[in-house]
């Protein structure tokens, strides 16, 4: 069960692999025309929503503990992503960056931590 769950979970999540450095791709460029503002706006769209429909359905699937290893696994990834965008604030304000090229990246690297501590839980406690 929890193989076929993990399955179920990367190829509900390829659309999320894609379209994320996809998004990153189309707002890396600061100096956009309207048409590309569209698009990186439409890909970004379309990435939050496979993003909804990933959790959804992985928490329609798994059981009370794992549903209790799913909500640590995304607080741990949040409070990452809170810090990462704390400090690439700063970043920016004090000139050494621009935030609207990490921030994209930073919400990524926040979903990696989740799945991967997500998974190896599951792994190790079971």
């Amino acid at each position: 069960m929890t193989r076929a769950a993990r399955r179920a979970v990367l190829i509900d999540g390829l659309p999320v692999a894609i379209l994320g450095p996809v998004a990153l791709a189309l707002g890396s460029d600061p100096d956009q025309s309207a048409a590309q503002k569209a698009w990186w706006i439409a890909a970004t769209a379309v990435f939050t929503l496979a993003v909804a429909w990933v959790l959804l359905r992985a928490f329609r699937r798994a059981d009370e503990y794992l549903r209790k290893i799913q909500l640590e696994s995304m607080a741990i990834a949040f409070a990452a992503v809170l810090v990462a965008l704390q400090v690439a604030t700063l970043l920016d304000a004090a000139g050494v960056i621009q935030l609207h090229q990490l921030m994209q990246l930073i919400l990524l690297g926040g979903m990696a931590i989740w799945l991967v501590l997500a998974d190896l839980r599951t792994r190790l406690h079971r």
